[in-house]
Formats: C-alpha cells, structure tokens, sequence
C-alpha cells in the first residue's frame, strides 16, 4: 500500500496528490520539483499503475514485489533502481534481522518500496523534510539519505556485534570456561554474523559506483554528479562495517576454537582423574584378589599377623600411588 506520496518544490513539501499521473506531470512541470511515493509491501495490482505511469522496468517490479534481493544497483532507460538491506538488531535476543529497502530513481520521481518492519524510510523523510537546502537536490538527496541511514545503521549493529563478542569471550576464558551450551551460543553468534555480512557486503561494489570509484564509475543517469563525495562518505563508512565484520568473523572462529580446546583439555583432565582413581583401586583389588584364591599352600596365611599387614601395605601403596599423581597432576 501507498504509505506517503508528495511533491516537493524548492526543498519544501507542496501538496500530496490524489492520483500519481497528476503528480509526475506537476513535479516535471515545476523547476526543482519532483514527487516521492513510498510503499509498504505493495500487492501486484497495488503497484501495477505505480508501474504504468513510472515506466518502471519489469524486472526492477518483478524484485520489489517478491523480495528477498541482495543490494545491489541497476540502470535501466527510465529509471535507476537501487536495493538496500537494513538490519535491526533485537537486543532481547541478541539476533539480527534485516528487512529490504528498494529505490527507483527517475526523471522527477522518487519510489520507495519498503519490505520489513524497519522505520529507516519514515525518519529519512523526516529528517530531510526540515532540511530544506539537502532536499533542493531532489531525488539524489534523497537516495544519499536513505544509504546513510542504512549505513550508519550498521555501524551500531556492528558496536552490538563487538559488545556481544566481548561477552562470549569473558565466558569462554573464564575460569570455569562455559558450559556445554556456550558452545552452540557461539555457533548462534557466528550466524547473526553471517546474516549481518549478507546485508554489509554486496553493497559495496553498488556504493562504490554511486561514489564515482573504480573502473565502472562512470556518471549514473538520473542522479547528481556534485553528490559524488558524499556518496564516497558513504562507502568509506560501509567499509569501515566490512574491515570490523571480517574481524568479527575471525575472532568469533577463534573464540570457538578456544572453547573446544579447552573443553578437550577439562576432559583430559576428568580422563587423568578417572584413570588415577582406577589404579589406586587396582592395587587392593589385585591384592585381594591374591589371598581370595584358597589355595591350600600359600604363604602367610597362618601367619597371626598377616591380615594387619596386607591392610598396612594397601594402605601405603595406596598413599603412595596419591602422592605421585597429586604431585603429577592428575588429581
């Protein structure tokens, strides 16, 4: 469904039309003017005539509808299209979650498609709506804004990433290591992170073009070329996002391996103990075992004394063999 549609002249916000036709022919009519529709998860039929009067490209229509797209940037005859993923974080449950922003950018015309429950569109307008001398750029302005937002998004979501890491770490290494779920917590983590780097990183070969950089940044159709530094602002910040996920990534693994290192290590450890309780219980066994046999000629058995004397010796052997894996260890 529509959610907002107006027309802005001059870096104001004029009117809100009725019907989309009227719009497009006001904003091209007017000097620095254009319109800016915003849908939510819009139904086929709603879209079709948002197709029809845009000239919209099939195929941009056939992404936004079913979603589900990686960023990226396309160029086609009437109009640029833009996909942009913004994440939440759910502090409550320490998950990410991302939803998908889809931008079309044309002659006058500015159409947002929203999937998700992210807010960033609506404080977008917001903020660009009470900074008049941004918003007189037009559609480029508002593309701009909408990729800060998202951008800067991230780096918060990243500074949670970072805070939750530093709470696996303090349990892994602490002294009693973490229990038998830490493992699958780090596990958990690591997929927050990889559901994170699917939003961060496709978008950047799409940032780096808006930006003007590498072989294909060539001027895009439909977009102001004085926007170019800003948009390098931009990229500079998603790759600050990129270095800190790879890092996140990285020590997230060794975080894992740590564990499971010491998990091997606290299991020697219980293995050391049982094998040493067991030969400590060995000695009497075997030694009883001896005097149980009932033969008829064996030594020190009409000996008065030959009972106090076997206990004295379990008892010493067993003394002894504690004190070795004490010293040792293994106790």
């Amino acid at each position: 469904m529509i959610v907002d549609c107006a027309i802005y002249r001059d870096g104001r916000r004029t009117e809100e039309p009725s019907d989309l036709p009227r719009a497009l022919r006001t904003a091209r009519a007017g000097d620095q003017a254009f319109v800016w529709i915003g849908l939510l998860e819009p139904t086929e039929e709603e879209f079709a005539e948002v197709t029809r009067e845009f000239g919209l490209h099939p195929l941009a229509v056939e992404d936004s509808l079913k979603a589900h797209q990686r960023p990226k940037l396309e160029v086609y005859d009437d109009s640029l299209f833009v996909v942009l993923k913004p994440v939440t974080y759910e502090p409550d449950s320490d998950t990410v979650s991302s939803g998908e922003l889809m931008i079309f950018v044309g002659d006058s015309f500015v159409v947002t498609v929203r999937h998700g429950r992210d807010t960033t569109l609506a404080e977008v307008r917001k903020r660009l709506e009470a900074e008049r001398e941004t918003l007189r750029h037009g559609p480029t302005a508002v593309l701009y804004a909408v990729s800060d937002a998202v951008v800067d998004h991230y780096l918060e979501v990243a500074t949670e990433l970072q805070n939750d890491l530093e709470e696996l770490e303090t349990e892994v290494f602490s002294p009693t290591g973490g229990g038998r779920e830490t493992a699958s917590r780090i596990y958990l983590f690591k997929r927050q992170i990889q559901e994170f780097r699917r939003a961060t990183g496709p978008l950047l070969p799409p940032l780096t073009r808006l930006a003007g950089l590498g072989p294909a940044g060539s001027a895009l159709p439909f977009l102001d070329d004085s926007a170019q530094p800003f948009f390098r602002d931009v990229n500079d910040h998603l790759t600050r996002v990129n270095d800190s996920t790879e890092t996140l990534d990285r020590l997230v693994s060794d975080v894992l391996s740590a564990h499971l290192a010491q998990m091997s290590v606290r299991q020697n450890d219980d293995m050391r103990k049982i094998s040493a309780w067991a030969a400590m219980a060995a000695v009497p066994t075997m030694i009883a075992g001896i005097y149980g046999m009932n033969f008829e000629h064996m030594p020190e058995l009409r000996w008065t004394w030959s009972y106090p004397a076997v206990v004295l010796v379990m008892a010493v052997l067993e003394i002894g063999l504690y004190r070795l894996f004490k010293r040792r260890g293994w106790m």
